[in-house]
């Protein structure tokens, strides 16, 4: 199938009301191991004028490797000061100290949040929660609400502690369902690297046949750090909006690699539609996402267009909407063990200086 590069936006701003962020405490039952200490759990930012206003969206935070606990609350503002959409973002948490800690997979406080999502952003990888815990997710999925999942989404569950909970088949390597929630909801499981993790990068390719797909509406030049997955297990009526060109080298003006790696590109983000019910549930997801990969302001868009997409306001992205961070943003570098240490949730808060950021190219 030909492909052609995702046209480019012109650069954009708008301004609005800066809502406040607080500290969400959890209130969910004790699960069947150690309790938390009594800490904040997450961050709302309660968003405000802009066409995400009445709309509540729950990002997960919660993988070893690819810094979702930084990208996800970057996003999170720029969900809420941009477009206006009230946002709830939930942490791994340490249960010693309440401090966010990626390697706990089996603590994420909160998540009856879910309850009163309207859409979810995920990012967890190899998670195992207590059952309780496990229900509210799995409640919001088979709501037939929509969900963007992010890189290692496609593996977010390994269950090897409690291979007897009814929730087991979610795993990703479960063989009764097989592939578990990755392959059987969203497309595919773990494959493999398919470029060489850690010296062949990423560029987005749009698909000719979806080049003008909603989500890439003003989306310029999408380039990350992070490999190419392998994907093989698409389904002929999922769509395919951006394909991933393995580049030889860490960089984004590297060339791409010639031969069998790009040919054909894999499928980097997609979008599928599945009957729940009597829901039609819109799901987006996207192997390119780590926090690094965010620093591109194409991708950010194309996340922020799948937002609009999945709740079926397509009709509203605006191209030249703002999808600047709010605040700092220096994401770290993808890696194990590379997580920064002490760090509780409500220093994620909105920066004091955020009102007076721009919401529009003037």
């Amino acid at each position: 199938m030909p492909l052609s590069t995702c046209v480019l936006a012109a650069a954009l701003t708008a301004t609005g009301a800066v809502p406040m962020a607080q500290t969400v405490q959890s209130t969910d039952a004790a699960p069947a191991v150690p309790p938390s200490t009594p800490a904040a759990s997450g961050l709302v930012f309660a968003g405000g004028d802009g066409p995400g206003k009445g709309r509540h969206v729950v990002l997960l935070a919660g993988d070893e490797e690819y810094r979702s606990e930084e990208s996800l609350p970057m996003l999170a503002k720029v969900l809420s000061v941009r477009h206006g959409f009230r946002c709830t973002v939930l942490f791994s948490l340490s249960r010693a100290t309440g401090e966010i800690d990626p390697d706990e997979q089996t603590h994420i406080p909160g998540l009856a949040a879910l309850a009163t999502a309207d859409f979810v952003v995920c990012a967890w990888r190899f998670r195992e929660l207590p059952d309780a815990d496990m229900k509210h997710f799995v409640d919001y999925v088979e709501s037939g609400k929509p969900l963007l999942a992010l890189r290692t989404a496609t593996h977010a569950f390994a269950y090897s502690r409690n291979q007897a909970s009814p929730f087991a088949h979610w795993s990703f390597d479960s063989g009764k369902w097989p592939g578990g929630f990755g392959q059987q909801v969203l497309g595919d499981t773990w494959v493999s690297h398919h470029g060489h993790h850690g010296s062949q990068s990423t560029r987005g390719v749009a698909d000719a046949a979806h080049a003008d797909h909603p989500i890439l509406r003003g989306v310029a030049d999408v380039w990350g750090p992070t490999d190419v997955y392998g994907i093989v297990r698409l389904q002929p009526g999922d769509t395919v909006v951006l394909r991933g060109q393995v580049l030889d080298g860490m960089t984004p003006d590297s060339k791409p690699v010639a031969g069998a790696q790009n040919e054909p590109m894999m499928p980097l983000l997609w979008t599928r539609e599945r009957t729940v019910g009597a829901a039609r549930q819109r799901l987006i997801t996207s192997t390119i996402g780590a926090a690094i990969d965010l620093e591109s302001e194409g991708l950010r868009r194309a996340f922020v267009n799948a937002v609009y997409w999945g709740l079926r306001m397509e009709a509203q992205i605006d191209p030249k909407a703002s999808v600047e961070p709010v605040g700092e943003y220096r994401p770290s570098m993808f890696g194990f063990g590379t997580w920064k240490r002490g760090v509780r949730p409500e220093q994620h808060a909105l920066p004091p200086a955020a009102a007076t950021k721009p919401n529009r190219q003037q």
